[in-house]
């Protein structure tokens, strides 16, 4: 994926290791670059850092928030990257939006690590990278990344960009009123009915990151050869029926959430093909 030259979003905060405080970044991640580099370089990135923002302890601040410690230069371009990512998705459906006589609000980001206090509660690690419609707010721990490589076999930037637009493609929902009216929906309904209504709305945040991708690629070139397969094989790899075959050795898909391996790169991919919101109506959808 072509992300280099991309544009840095200003929408992340970095709250990993800060005990629940915030840290913005987005202008500021050239202090994370420079970080890299000293890392890379050998050089104390505690008193690199110290000498950038005018301290001489090894601490640094930003935003008024003092932090200490070190990330590793890897952390530091990951975050670039997220931050890039971020920024393409904000391009895309800013335009979208406008062709549509909307104006698109900007999600934030927050990188954590462990946990994290959302307004949508507390959570770890382990729930993995997920969407909190009452702060508009994408959650990640970066570790997640390496999960899911090294767990689910998805490696590659264009599969962690699939991620983050997935998350995303969730915040379009909530600014539709997609996500209440399902939320309505699934209060009146039992839980298998529930359910299934989940798995629409994973698809079509799937398909909403499968437009984004057209969109980005039409517009900016980001797409490599190779980036679409990274991401149709974490849509795979991340499947309803192949984790729970995994995890148990069967399926029930009455207990589906977010659809099968079929499914999920069926949908990317009529978003990527088509780059068109409308081609991403799940909830009419014939067959999923």
């Amino acid at each position: 994926m072509r992300w280099q030259e991309g544009r840095r979003s200003t929408n992340v905060e970095d709250q990993r290791g800060t005990g629940g405080r915030k840290i913005a970044i987005g202008g500021g991640i050239g202090l994370l670059i420079m970080l890299g580099i000293a890392l890379l370089s050998g050089a104390d990135p505690a008193t690199l850092i110290g000498m950038i923002a005018g301290g001489g302890d090894g601490s640094f601040s930003m935003d008024g928030v003092t932090q200490t410690g070190t990330i590793s230069a890897a952390e530091a371009q990951l975050a670039d990257f997220v931050s890039v990512v971020l920024a393409d998705t904000e391009d895309t459906w800013q335009g979208i939006f406008q062709e549509s006589g909307m104006t698109y609000l900007q999600p934030k980001l927050v990188l954590f690590s462990g946990g994290v206090d959302s307004a949508c509660g507390y959570a770890e690690s382990a729930t993995g990278p997920f969407y909190c419609p009452d702060d508009e707010k994408v959650y990640i721990d970066l570790s997640f990344y390496q999960d899911l490589k090294d767990q689910y076999g998805a490696p590659g930037d264009f599969a962690q960009a699939y991620v983050i637009s997935h998350e995303v493609g969730h915040h379009v929902q909530n600014l539709l009123g997609t996500l209440d009216e399902v939320h309505q929906l699934q209060a009146r309904s039992d839980e298998v009915t529930g359910n299934r209504y989940s798995v629409m709305l994973e698809l079509q945040a799937d398909c909403y990151a499968g437009v984004w991708a057209n969109h980005a690629d039409r517009t900016r070139h980001i797409i490599e050869t190779g980036d679409v397969e990274e991401a149709l094989n974490a849509a795979s790899q991340i499947g309803d029926d192949t984790l729970q075959k995994q995890s148990r050795g069967y399926v029930v898909p009455d207990s589906f959430t977010h659809g099968t391996s079929a499914q999920r790169m069926r949908w990317f991919q009529a978003g990527i093909d088509s780059g068109d919101t409308g081609s991403c109506d799940t909830f009419h959808a014939a067959v999923l």
